[in-house]
Formats: structure tokens, C-alpha cells, sequence
């Protein structure tokens, strides 16, 4: 039984969230320049059972794919590469990044730590994988 990991990729950073054992509690974990994040997962899967990557789908209003989505596509190709035996779920992240920095705001964190991009990635990747933890417990 382990874990999932979820990940909401950016261009430049990308915010890495986990779960507890039981899947229950979504955290935040690290936010990693994107580059970096293939050899993070790496590591961090030989020293942790990850059972399954929950990657942002971010869509359009209209539903259609956004911009990034060619370059996530590519991402998840080397991922699968890397780590062949964890699957790859895909959710959708739509508002994400504006709930976390709301959250962040109403936490009453700093303005200069509320301008913290890495903090903004996490937090969304906290929201996304809690969002997705939502739904798998109903199924």
C-alpha cells in the first residue's frame, strides 16, 4: 500500500504534493525548478512506496486543452520513462493556482512570502492532489 504524488507542472517550477499512508490528507512536499523534478522522483520513489502520480490537466474554460498541455504531454513521456511501474492519473487543475493563492492570502501570510512562486506551487499541487483524494474516496 502506498502513497500518491501529485504534480502541478509548470514551465519553470513545478509543486509536488503528498499523501499520508491512508490517503487521506493531502501535503505539501516541494516545489523544484521542472528540470529538476524527473531525478527528484527518482530518488524519491527508491526510498518510498509511490503508488500512483496525479498529474494537473489544466483545461480552458471551454474545456479545450490549454497551452502547456503539448509540454506536459512530453513530461509525462520521460516520466514514463523513468518510473514505468507508477502510473499516471491525469486531473483536471482548473483554478488551482487562484485557490492557492487565495488560500495564501486568507491564511494571512506576508504580502513578500505571498509572492513566493515556489509557495504558490506547492499550495496548488496540496489543492490538486486534495481534489483528486475527494473523488477517489468516491469511487
Amino acid at each position: 500500500m502506498g502513497i500518491f504524488l501529485a504534480l502541478d507542472y509548470g514551465q519553470k517550477r513545478t509543486g509536488i504534493a503528498v499523501t499520508d499512508i491512508n490517503k487521506i490528507i493531502a501535503s505539501s512536499l516541494i516545489a523544484l525548478p521542472t528540470k529538476e523534478v524527473i531525478p527528484y522522483l527518482i530518488s524519491y520513489c527508491e526510498k518510498n512506496l509511490v503508488e500512483r502520480f496525479i498529474l494537473g490537466y489544466p483545461k480552458k474554460y471551454n474545456n479545450s486543452e490549454s497551452q502547456i498541455e503539448s509540454k506536459i504531454k512530453d513530461f509525462i513521456k520521460k516520466l514514463n520513462l523513468s518510473l514505468p511501474k507508477i502510473p499516471i492519473v491525469r486531473h483536471d487543475e482548473r483554478f488551482t493556482s487562484k485557490i492557492a493563492s487565495n488560500a495564501i492570502l486568507e491564511s494571512g501570510v506576508s504580502k513578500r512570502k505571498r509572492q513566493d512562486k515556489l509557495l504558490i506551487d506547492k499550495v496548488s499541487a496540496t489543492i490538486l492532489l486534495q481534489s483528486y483524494l475527494s473523488l477517489y474516496k468516491n469511487i
